[in-house]
This record gives C-alpha cells, structure tokens and sequence, in this order.
C-alpha cells in the first residue's frame, strides 16, 4: 500500500495445518519449501473475507498478519479459520485502540463463514470429516452479521445440484452464520482483552440487546 501511495494498511492470513491435525500426518509445508495449491487458496479466502469487513485506511500504514493453525481437522477448516479469525482480529484492534495505537475502530462489522452441502441426498450445514469426504455437492458460505454475503464457493464433487438444494443450502447457511455470530460477539466481549471501560469505544458493533 505505501509502495503504491495508497492510504492505510492490509490484512492478510497464513493457513496451515499442523502435522498431527489429520488421521495421517501432514507434512510441514516449510520441509517442501512452499505451500500447496488448497492452503495458498484458502490464505486468500480468509484476507478477502476479513478485508471485506475492515477499513484499511483506519487501520493506517500497518499490517495485520492471521495466524491460522489448524489444530484438528474435521471438516469446515477454512470456514473456522475466518470465523475465529474475526475475534481474534476484534480483539487485537480493541487492544491497539485501548492503548492509543488507533483513535478509530476499524472494524465495520463482524464477518462469519459456514460450510454446507448435500450428503445422501440431504442438504446439511457444518459437515464433518466423513460428511464432507462423501458430500456430492460442497458449499463454503462467508457472510457479515447482517447476513450481507461476502463470498459463496459451490461445486458439485462429481455430480450436479438443483436450484432447490442451491437455496436449502444457502438458507441452512443463514441460520449458522446468526448462530456463529452470537458466539462470536460473547468471545469478543469476555475476552481478557476488552475491559469494562473499553467497551464504550467499540461502537454498535458489538452492542448486544
């Protein structure tokens, strides 16, 4: 951004899955030296979903690097990466902003992401190891709190999908995504970060009702 002369800062993400995340170990992607195709995607996922959410130019000529560390891989790894992601970022802004590094909450709003898909037969949300393995359509849903979509990744793995499951999943994906967002407002809110005075800083975002 400043070789360019633009305004404000970036945020980006780093994914990885740790060797024993999975059944069978995964190699570092440091021992291979790069990345594979699917983390070098999903890193890009998660910067888009949360630059979607922040305002760049508040944030100044900074940058926030996402550390995501998938610890135990069951199905839904990018969507988790970008929900945690999230309040993980609300919490280190309300911590700059408490000690004077910021004067303006650059966090428009909260931004959440879910997985969906199709398995024997039946749209289902959050899939698991064994459901995303057999699912024949797979659906990543990356919404804001307001239910305002950022991103939609849908393909049929190996066969096709109707308009009808199109908008099952897509409305199952609403409903957990109202659902993560409730979470991750109590995450924001109790974590050792945010004190009783600070809260009056953040702004409506996270005004519970």
């Amino acid at each position: 951004m400043k070789a360019q002369k633009v305004k404000g800062g970036w945020v980006t993400a780093e994914y990885s899955m740790l060797p024993y995340s999975t059944l069978d170990r995964k190699p570092r992607a440091s021992s291979q030296g790069r990345i594979d195709g699917r983390s070098s995607e999903i890193q890009r996922l998660i910067g888009r979903a949360l630059r979607a959410v922040i305002d760049l130019k508040k944030l100044g000529q900074r940058t926030i690097w996402l550390d995501c560390d998938v610890l135990q891989a069951d199905g839904g790894t990018r969507t988790a990466s970008i929900t945690g992601g999230c309040v993980a970022i609300a919490i280190a802004l309300n911590r700059l902003l408490g000690t004077g590094g910021l004067t303006d909450f650059p966090l428009r709003k909260l931004v959440t992401a879910i997985s969906a898909g199709v398995y024997q037969g039946t749209p289902v949300l959050d899939l698991n190891y064994i459901e995303d393995k057999d699912a024949t359509v797979d659906f990543n849903v990356v919404m804001t709190e307001d239910l305002e979509f950022v991103e939609v990744q849908g393909s049929g793995e190996e066969a096709v999908f109707s308009q009808s499951e199109m908008n099952a999943m897509l409305e199952l994906s609403k409903s957990g995504i109202g659902e993560l967002v409730a979470l991750q407002r109590k995450a924001i809110l109790e974590a050792d970060s945010v004190g009783p005075t600070d809260l009056a800083s953040l702004g409506d975002v996270f005004k519970t009702s």
